[in-house]
């Protein structure tokens, strides 16, 4: 049973390296595979006051949302080896990769629920500084490592929604057809 707050543990923490480290350091870069993390889905979703388009494509396509359950399952199956010995450890694994997924994507698609459940996520993707504020399901690993910067209502937020909302509708990127 100790596997179960290993697990939860193991995996916030792995949220926040790979998103750091992986998704942005090595994002950044053009070419990278990672990069569709920075140059599609934080560029969607800045202009589109945190809705992220591709969400709504299918699976079956090559898109920015399907790399990110192929990653997901490859973090998974790292863990799979350690099933005979931890297998409470490794079910949690599994379940939060599951439940990672589920609340990135509701987040970009309800933008509201996001400000109300991942305020945290909300201020990675809205805040000034989107070099902070790693983790998606639980902020945990970012007041761990000094990366939580609070955006969500301060007053920089409410004049930064104030002036998004004087713009026109933005033209965010349709998705290609899978």
């Amino acid at each position: 049973m100790i596997g179960i707050p290993v697990g939860l543990i193991a995996a916030n923490a792995t949220e926040w390296v790979v998103h750091k480290y992986l998704l942005h350091n090595q994002g950044k870069k053009k070419g990278s595979f990672w990069g569709f993390h920075f140059h599609e889905h934080h560029k969607e979703v800045r202009k589109a006051s945190f809705r992220d388009p591709y969400y709504e494509r299918s699976l079956w396509g090559w898109n920015p949302q399907t790399k990110e359950v192929v990653a997901l399952s490859g973090l998974l199956l790292t863990q799979l080896p350690l099933f005979p010995i931890a297998p409470f450890y490794v079910g949690t694994v599994a379940y939060c990769g599951w439940n990672y997924y589920r609340k990135h994507k509701r987040a970009h698609m309800d933008p509201e629920w996001a400000r109300e459940h991942l305020p945290w996520h909300y201020d990675h993707h809205m805040g000034p500084n989107q070099d902070a504020n790693w983790c998606v399901t639980r902020p945990w690993f970012d007041h761990i490592m000094g990366t939580r910067e609070p955006y969500l209502g301060t007053e920089r937020e409410a004049r930064d929604r104030a002036s998004r909302a004087k713009r026109p509708p933005p033209v965010t990127a349709t998705p290609p057809a899978p």
